[in-house]
């Protein structure tokens, strides 16, 4: 039952670093900067809608707050709520959909850009170019992405934006079929082949329980020698200590993140130390332009407005 005035909580407001409007409906608004696993239940007691970003509700919880009618997720990804739960009770799960079409797109290029064309190592060579009695230093490899081949796994309105940019730059676009899938659908190619085929690899589906280690071992192995895998969806998605030894030994040509496994990587990462000059790795940002984030705020409060007006959308559940 829905108390009045509706109370809105939201856990994590320190993830969305931009202003916010209010809902349209008289409420009651708190939000915490972060919420610890055990606060949870306390600070969602006699809420209507919670609203959260990274902040873990689970069976457990959502179990003892019986008031609870929304969860406005403040993100696109929504494993860290209990889906299947919040359809048994009945409690509308919405998401955050198309606001880094630009933002997730651009800086998957800015990490292919970078690898491909030796950026990081060639920015430290500007104190040897000083004492060079040569015009340029080709010191590293430098590759197009023009005639190359670009693979991409999980074909949202993510994937399609990188496909379209990837082929104006000239690359040739495989678009995978879903692991271990079998038969293929018009437009796809099989995982397997994208992999062996592709000389750059990026990531773009949600984080699963199918999903989860999509890339690990032998998925690097089947990867050409040459090939760079790029990831600014979710950590999950890939091994990190099978692509750590991917790197060191040869196995791909390179990688560059957006995320890790465990975000604050608080318990520490095998990705975290690696000072290899074909790996880069950025603090889960790509999604954060200035215009996503404008994006996400209005979207985020739309969503609860749609639930309160009685239509509610972008429902995961």
């Amino acid at each position: 039952m829905t108390m009045y005035p509706p109370k809105i909580v939201f856990l994590d407001r320190s993830t969305l670093p931009f202003s916010l409007d209010r809902p349209r409906v008289p409420h009651t608004w708190q939000e915490f900067p972060s919420t610890p696993p055990e606060e949870v239940i306390e600070r969602l007691t006699g809420a209507t809608v919670a609203i959260t970003n990274k902040v873990r509700l689970s069976r457990e919880a959502l179990d003892r707050l019986p008031d609870l009618g929304m969860i406005a997720v403040a993100a696109t990804g929504t494993n860290n709520v209990d889906i299947d739960y919040c359809k048994g009770r009945g409690i509308l799960v919405s998401n955050i959909r198309d606001y880094a079409n630009s933002s997730v797109p651009e800086h998957v290029f800015s990490l292919i850009l970078a690898l491909k064309r030796s950026i990081i190592a060639y920015r430290r060579d500007i104190r040897l170019w000083r004492q060079s009695d040569q015009f340029c230093l080709p010191l590293h490899p430098i590759g197009d992405i023009a005639g190359s081949t670009f693979g991409i796994v999980g074909f949202g309105s993510l994937g399609r934006r990188v496909a379209e940019i990837a082929k104006c730059f000239g690359a040739k676009v495989l678009v995978a079929e879903r692991k271990g899938a079998s038969g293929c659908r018009n437009g796809y190619t099989p995982f397997p082949s994208v992999l062996e085929q592709s000389d750059i690899l990026s990531l773009h589906c949600p984080l699963t329980n199918e999903t989860r280690n999509l890339i690990g071992a032998q998925e690097l192995r089947k990867m050409k020698k040459s090939a760079l895998l790029i990831n600014t969806a979710r950590g999950g998605l890939v091994d990190e200590e099978a692509l750590l030894l991917a790197l060191t030994e040869g196995t791909i040509g390179g990688a560059g993140f957006d995320v890790l496994s465990e975000e604050p990587p608080v318990s520490g990462n095998p990705l975290l130390d690696v000072e290899l000059p074909n790996f880069l790795l950025t603090p889960h940002v790509a999604w954060t332009s200035r215009q996503a984030l404008e994006a996400l705020c209005r979207q985020l409060i739309d969503n609860i407005d749609a639930y309160f007006s009685g239509a509610p959308k972008n429902l995961v559940a």
